[in-house]
């Protein structure tokens, strides 16, 4: 796990300015009240967009850690997979360029993290 260093810290960074800013620019609010409370998930669509973000911090820290990388990786790829059901998918593919907001960032992410989390591959042992 020594060797997927760069790799921890890098998704840690990514998690932590995704969770970070949203704290402070109203972003998680906005989230939850004016998307998931508007697209089934009301009342709970705030307490569900602080969770999401609160854990993308905990994992962050559990990776810079080198703890509990599985548990941080299975809870942050659900979340992941949930971002593109809901969100992405219906975007298409490109996050830039070929289209606006797509799958192939979240996509890259969850490889990064099954990479972290199996770094002998998917036939390793949970």
């Amino acid at each position: 796990m020594k060797g997927l260093m760069l790799l921890r810290i890098a998704v840690a960074v990514i998690l932590l300015t995704h969770s970070v800013f949203g704290i402070f620019n109203n972003g998680i609010n906005d989230f939850g009240n004016l998307y998931l409370n508007q697209i089934g998930f009301a009342p709970f669509g705030l307490f569900l967009a602080w969770s999401i973000k609160l854990s993308h911090i905990v994992a962050a820290i559990l990776l810079i850690l080198n703890k509990y990388v599985r548990a941080a990786g299975f809870v942050t790829i659900f979340i992941l997979i949930m971002g593109i059901v809901f969100v992405h998918f219906q975007e298409g593919w490109f996050v830039v360029g070929g289209g606006r907001n797509g799958v192939e960032y979240n996509f890259l992410l969850i490889c990064v993290l099954l990479t972290i989390m199996f770094p002998n591959g998917l036939q390793e042992k949970i």
